[in-house]
């Protein structure tokens, strides 16, 4: 749900598309060294203080930063893409709306969606932005197959589908060849908020979540097999998630 072009790059990298397959099968090897990857769980947190704090982390980090993924779900929230048009966010109500820096459309964020920020460095792993979509994706057809849901990618629009309904999202931001911004995977949540919206920029875009095929775990259990999943495609040492918290950033668990 984060836009038919869910990416937002400095000037020196290239658009490109995402070719589809659909196959649950790992394709990557696993690389030479074993990368470390400090997992962050941070259960409920607001928006835009994650995403300020993910802002200053890349701002800040150099060639000696290690790589770590947050996963967290949000508070309510509809966040507008840098190639967002205002009208495709039809009856937002109570929710707010918060344009940011990412590629791609409008999507939602709320309680029971898994989301995860991978913050990597690009050019130390070896990655282009085509590949770290490729493999955000396939992370997700890897998770998705453990509960025989049947993920397929779409060309032209990246994320996950299941029968032509979305079931995940991708939307990525690089800056000096780091990456912020993330996907958001809905598991067991409230669907309605995005009727108020045309997902994606596209009208009539419906969406499906885990919990409409499968008893879909707890979202803290289901963030540690994503790790799984995430470690094994990127090839980083599986280790589960900590409790911990942001930068200047208490978390919080409603």
């Amino acid at each position: 749900m984060f836009g038919e072009i869910a990416l937002a790059r400095d000037a020196r990298a290239t658009p490109t598309k995402v070719a589809p397959s659909a196959a649950p099968v790992r394709r990557y090897a696993p690389p030479m060294t074993i990368q470390p990857l400090t997992a962050l769980w941070l259960g409920r947190q607001p928006y835009e203080p994650v995403w300020r704090a993910m802002q200053a982390l890349t701002d800040a980090r150099d060639t000696t930063t290690p790589d770590q993924i947050w996963l967290l779900d949000h508070d309510p929230v509809f966040t507008l893409g840098q190639a967002g048009k205002p009208e495709h966010v039809l009856a937002p109500g109570d929710i707010p709306v918060i344009p940011v820096d990412r590629g791609g459309q409008v999507t939602y964020h709320g309680p029971g969606q898994l989301v995860a920020y991978p913050l990597l460095d690009l050019r130390r792993l070896g990655l282009g932005v085509r590949e770290l979509v490729n493999r955000l994706e396939q992370v997700g057809i890897d998770l998705l197959a453990e509960f025989g849901i049947p993920a397929e990618r779409r060309a032209g629009a990246p994320g996950l589908y299941v029968a032509g309904r979305k079931i995940l999202a991708i939307g990525i931001r690089v800056r000096r060849g780091c990456t912020f911004h993330g996907i958001a995977l809905n598991a067991d949540m409230d669907l309605e908020p995005f009727s108020r919206i045309n997902p994606c920029g596209y009208r009539g875009l419906e969406v499906t979540r885990i919990a409409d095929f499968a008893p879909c775990p707890p979202l803290p259990a289901l963030a540690s097999r994503y790790l799984c999943c995430f470690a094994a495609t990127f090839g980083f040492a599986d280790s589960p998630p900590t409790a911990s918290e942001l930068p200047q950033l208490a978390t919080r668990v409603d």
